[in-house]
């Protein structure tokens, strides 16, 4: 697992929201369940990938279907009782909820990622930012600003 590296120079007096203000609410699965279960699941909500946690809710990493059928159904182990644990990607993108949306908007274009994993400091999944919902946020501060210099 991996925390998105910062540069907190440029942003030492910058005023903003923070990310726990956009987030978006994460379906995960239980790192307890096994690979069929695991990918029954991912195939009911239509994703491709999916977190895992652990029976405390602490951010794992992250599933891939792909991956996962090629490990599991490619050599030929059996999906009801193969283990999930084997397949975790630990190596996802996260940030945490209480950086400002401006610091995680530069650490996603640096690390070229679309989308990262929000967690809480004691790394409990709390949800997802994507760009889109960042560039939104710009958006609507642009569209407020005008009206904020009037008052």
């Amino acid at each position: 697992m991996e925390q998105i590296n910062t540069n907190h120079s440029w942003g030492a007096n910058f005023e903003a929201r923070t990310v726990k203000d956009i987030i978006e609410p994460a379906k995960s699965i239980s790192n307890k369940v096994s690979v069929k279960a695991a990918l029954d699941e991912m195939q009911a909500r239509a994703k491709d990938s999916s977190p895992v946690i652990d029976q405390r809710g602490e951010l794992l990493g992250t599933l891939s279907k792909n991956k996962m059928n090629r490990n599991v159904g490619g050599l030929g182990h059996d999906p009801k009782t193969e283990p999930l644990e084997a397949h975790i990607e630990r190596n996802s993108a996260y940030c945490f909820e209480d950086q400002t949306i401006a610091e995680v908007e530069r650490m996603m274009l640096n690390a070229k990622v679309g989308e990262v994993l929000v967690v809480t400091r004691e790394k409990l999944l709390v949800g997802t930012i994507n760009i889109e919902a960042i560039a939104e946020e710009k958006r609507w501060r642009k569209r407020w600003e005008p009206l904020k210099s009037r008052a």
